[in-house]
């Protein structure tokens, strides 16, 4: 089918409602212990197809990106679910998010009839998806990081025949690590500092371009952070289940989480992004504002989904064991998700089906006017290659 062919589609709304048997609930949604999955089918019309593109993200929210409507335009069949913790990832377990994702793929076959599964993981849903796909093709995984019960192997989940990375980060817990601001040395007090690593104190005597030695310190002290505070974490963990309150929770604060070398110098895993800016906008705001990542979460939330060593959504690793075609988009002026990842992900791909795409001037989202020539060819690509192995609209 010509990239070119612009079709007409539905957008359906639905619900992939199912119980949640955890222990104690950690998110608001679905009533009792059910949880609601709000969820989009974006369907051509007349233009049957037996295969569904699923995209699921750990925070969900991108049913309306460009790629979504324009993949349905070109005669895709597409599933946008999003998970439990839409919008919010304050308490996020990965290993609920599997189960959501699972339970999406589930209502795609036996409900729609849908017979091909195609996992489409767009930026932080690209861990989850190859960390999907590994459990479903063999499970190994019985408890939380945290220590507590959930075998995935009871879920029945589905694997998918196809899987595809698009503009997709290694992990939540990695990408985290690379934009940790590495200078801060006390949790409850952000304000103090060690000036040689504040990328944002223009008195710092490291200033961009950044030589290959200070890059190498920083990432050593930004993974030494991270362990500092899974250190804590476990720690208030242990104390609570020696006291006997096992089941409670504590929140907490991570100041200073947008700080990569990264935005402020562009020869730093170089691409087209443009220096001095994050998708957040400014990285000197964001690193401290309440939208950076990790900013606001629980104990166990922070095992599951940010500790550097502790979580197993952890994308080099499951792709090593992957069994389907996979196909890897790298977008080559991306300011969140750069070169390193893409060719990351690409290079750990164990099936010897695996195709790399990098498309020039591409953006994260594709936002704007400049970016209809680079969604369109992502979007070819990826209609290209679906049709290769099969998983194509039925003309």
């Amino acid at each position: 089918m010509s990239s070119e062919t612009s079709r007409g589609y539905d957008r359906i709304p639905y619900l992939v409602i199912f119980d949640d048997t955890s222990a104690f609930r950690d998110t608001y949604g679905g009533s009792a212990s059910y949880v609601a999955l709000e969820s989009y089918l974006l369907k051509p019309r007349d233009l049957p197809s037996d295969t569904a593109i699923v995209f699921m993200h750990p925070i969900g929210g991108g049913a309306y990106l460009p790629m979504m409507n324009a993949l349905a335009k070109a005669g895709n069949h597409v599933i946008y679910c999003n998970s439990r913790y839409r919008g919010v990832d304050n308490a996020l377990i990965m290993e609920k998010v599997v189960q959501d994702l699972g339970a999406c793929i589930r209502d795609a076959r036996e409900r729609l009839g849908y017979s091909k599964i195609v996992l489409a993981g767009w930026s932080g849903g690209g861990a989850l998806s190859l960390y999907y796909q590994q459990q479903a093709q063999r499970p190994t995984v019985t408890a939380t990081p945290a220590g507590d019960p959930f075998d995935l192997a009871q879920l029945g989940l589905h694997p998918a025949d196809g899987l595809m990375l698009l503009a997709a980060h290694v992990s939540r817990h990695g990408t985290l690590t690379e934009w940790m601001d590495a200078s801060i040395l006390d949790e409850t007090n952000p304000d103090l500092r060690d000036p040689e690593l504040d990328l944002y104190d223009p008195k710092n005597p490291n200033q961009p371009p950044y030589s290959d030695e200070f890059v190498a310190r920083y990432r050593v002290a930004q993974i030494a952070r991270n362990r500092r505070i899974t250190a804590w974490v476990k720690n208030q963990l242990a104390e609570l289940r020696a006291s006997g309150r096992g089941q409670e929770e504590r929140g907490f604060v991570t100041h200073g989480t947008m700080a990569d070398p990264r935005w402020l110098d562009p020869a730093v895993d170089p691409n087209d992004r443009v220096p001095g800016q994050c998708f957040l906008g400014d990285p000197r705001i964001a690193n401290m504002g309440p939208v950076g990542l990790a900013r606001f979460s629980t104990l166990r939330s922070w095992l599951s989904q940010w500790s550097y060593d502790d979580a197993n959504a952890d994308g080099l690793r499951c792709a090593a064991d992957l069994q389907v075609p996979t196909l890897v988009i790298g977008n080559g002026a991306d300011d969140a998700c750069t070169p390193s990842h893409t060719h990351r992900l690409y290079e750990a791909v164990g099936h010897p089906d695996k195709t790399l795409h990098i498309v020039p001037g591409a953006t994260h989202y594709y936002s704007g006017p400049d970016q209809r020539a680079p969604l369109a060819e992502a979007v070819a690509t990826v209609t290209e290659w679906c049709a290769k192995r099969g998983f194509s609209p039925q003309l």
